[in-house]
């Protein structure tokens, strides 16, 4: 796609612009997908153009590549058309590769099936918009396209994108509580992140929705304002609460029983990419989640509690 530079100014804020997108979301676009001047390729977001300028990009999708390592599983589309997928990540499925991922990621599966990805967030990323830990399980949205991908990415940061995740947490929450504290990396252990004076910004909401029988248990709601990584269990250990086998901030009993982290997204809003209809996507939970509900709390009533709807108005009630 091809259009006339208006001004003199910097690429980036030229292609901000002209994409309806972030100067750091264009950054990823010069990086990955490709982006000429006068024809010449540049890889700078800061390089000055001239009105009379001719900027091409390039919107190029990825295809069927085959993975390095065996993809030997299969995950649930929740929805497909040809903008998107959202699919239901299972619990111990790795979103996409890095240097200290030694097994098929859910990229890796994507390509596998053929799926034809954008190409914005990198090679490793292809079709990320936004992502999981890989314990944690539930909705996630891949994109097929580079417009689709710039779309859902507006999304996210106007935060018109979202979820509604479930936890189970070791101890009740006294009420339900918005959390607003940076977060980093921890200093002092580098495999966590910690509320970090100097962190980025970040905002969580928490909703009781119900005690287990010994009344030693809660199975809360969580809403995010941020996307930090971890964001969910570092605003729960500043209450000094933990999620279910999550040993990593401080869950130390029955983790032999409980072998991940007990957190789903289990219901994501959006706009369609392309129509701008809103969506809402319920994604069911695995049966690891559902054991630890029945096995803790009233089963008579917890099913009925987790509707949807109640779990959305948990929040609503509160704003």
């Amino acid at each position: 796609m091809t259009f006339k530079a208006k001004e003199d100014s910097r690429i980036d804020i030229a292609l901000s612009h002209e994409i309806n997108i972030s100067r750091s979301q264009v950054e990823k676009f010069i990086k990955n997908v490709g982006v000429y001047i006068n024809q010449k390729k540049i890889t700078k977001p800061g390089f000055k153009i001239t009105s009379g300028d001719v900027v091409m990009y390039e919107f190029k999708e990825m295809h069927e590549e085959k993975s390095e390592y065996e993809v030997d599983f299969d995950v649930d589309i929740l929805y497909e058309d040809d903008d998107m997928l959202i699919v239901n990540k299972p619990p111990f499925l790795t979103v996409h590769g890095a240097p200290s991922v030694k097994e098929a990621t859910l990229v890796d599966w994507l390509k596998l099936r053929g799926i034809s990805l954008s190409t914005i967030s990198g090679e490793a990323r292809h079709g990320i918009v936004h992502r999981i830990d890989k314990e944690t399980s539930g909705a996630l949205v891949v994109a097929k396209n580079n417009k689709a991908h710039v779309a859902l990415s507006k999304q996210l940061e106007d935060k018109s994108m979202g979820r509604y995740y479930l936890a189970v947490i070791d101890l009740p929450l006294k009420e339900d509580q918005d959390v607003e504290k940076p977060i980093a990396r921890n200093p002092k252990n580098r495999l966590q992140m910690a509320i970090v004076e100097g962190g980025k910004y970040a905002k969580s909401s928490f909703s009781k929705i119900a005690l287990s029988q010994n009344e030693k248990f809660e199975l809360i709601g969580a809403k995010l304002y941020t996307g930090r990584t971890h964001q969910i269990r570092i605003h729960l250990n500043s209450l000094s609460r933990h999620i279910l086998g999550d040993s990593l901030y401080g869950f130390k009993s029955q983790n032999a029983k409980i072998n991940r982290v007990m957190l789903h997204a289990y219901i994501l809003y959006l706009r369609h990419p392309s129509s701008g209809e809103p969506m809402q996507i319920f994604a069911p939970l695995f049966d690891d989640f559902i054991n630890v509900l029945d096995k803790y709390f009233d089963k008579d009533k917890i099913h009925e509690t987790i509707k949807i709807d109640n779990i959305i108005n948990h929040f609503h009630h509160r704003f």
